[in-house]
């Protein structure tokens, strides 16, 4: 059997370090080529030498740092056939009251208005050159209900499920499928900045996952490489949940 993703371009941004790593290794390991996308460069150079993959330096609040990093990505490659959207930014856990609107506007910027833009560069680069792929965005639990600990964390996630589903009705005929992931507790840094901010955070998320564990980031890596591949050709619009059951 051929390997998951064999032959295939990915554009995968916020792959420095947590779930995006994890999935430039899982997606290289699958077949893949890849295009590694973070803000920090020492993070993304760090992860781009040990697979020897290219990469490159960009903001997502910046649309066009978004742009220029997928027109590098069909420079270097030739062609773009799917991408994961999965880089993010953090909030200061606490009430909606305690958030800055410069602090609020930051988080959007990256969280929604980053992924609106990295969409419609990529759409644009993989109609160009491909004529067909795949995109996969990442969503959260955090976005299926009320987050009093992450208000603006959560109500962007949430967005970011609706842009998915619009964008997975307006793409298909063009035999473009775009799906999310919702990952749960999963032991990233962003999370363990978290628990920092507020101790007890992990054990309390775990507690209330029937799996009884944390995720480790390859977990959740390998359902945006299902969702990514030609096995799941018939799935788009999906916001998949990898939370170990902590939503049912």
């Amino acid at each position: 059997m051929s390997k998951l993703l064999d032959n295939k371009v990915i554009f995968i941004t916020g792959a420095g370090r947590g779930i995006g790593a994890a999935a430039a290794r899982l997606f290289v390991a699958e077949g893949a080529q890849v295009m590694l996308a973070a803000r920090t460069e020492s993070e993304i150079a760090a992860v781009a030498k040990e697979l020897d993959a290219r990469y490159v330096v960009c903001d997502l609040a910046d649309p066009d740092a978004i742009r220029a990093a997928v027109d590098r990505a069909v420079a270097e490659y030739g062609r773009l056939d799917a991408a994961f959207n999965n880089g993010a930014a953090g909030q200061q856990p606490g009430p909606m009251d305690g958030l800055t609107p410069a602090e609020f506007d930051q988080v959007y910027a990256v969280n929604l208005r980053g992924v609106w833009s990295s969409m419609v560069a990529e759409v644009t680069a993989i109609r160009a050159t491909s004529g067909h792929g795949s995109i996969v965005n990442t969503s959260s639990v955090g976005s299926f209900a009320g987050n009093p600990a992450l208000p603006a964390y959560g109500a962007l996630k949430r967005a970011v499920n609706s842009l998915t589903e619009s964008a997975a009705i307006t793409y298909a005929p063009e035999n473009i499928r775009v799906n999310a992931i919702a990952p749960g507790t999963t032991l990233t840094e962003m999370l363990q900045d978290w628990d920092r901010a507020q101790p007890g955070v992990i054990d309390t998320l775990i507690a209330r996952a029937p799996i009884g564990r944390g995720a480790e980031p390859a977990e959740v890596a390998e359902a945006a490489a299902w969702l990514l591949s030609d096995r799941a050709s018939y799935v788009t619009g999906a916001v998949l949940r990898v939370d170990g059951g902590l939503g049912v």
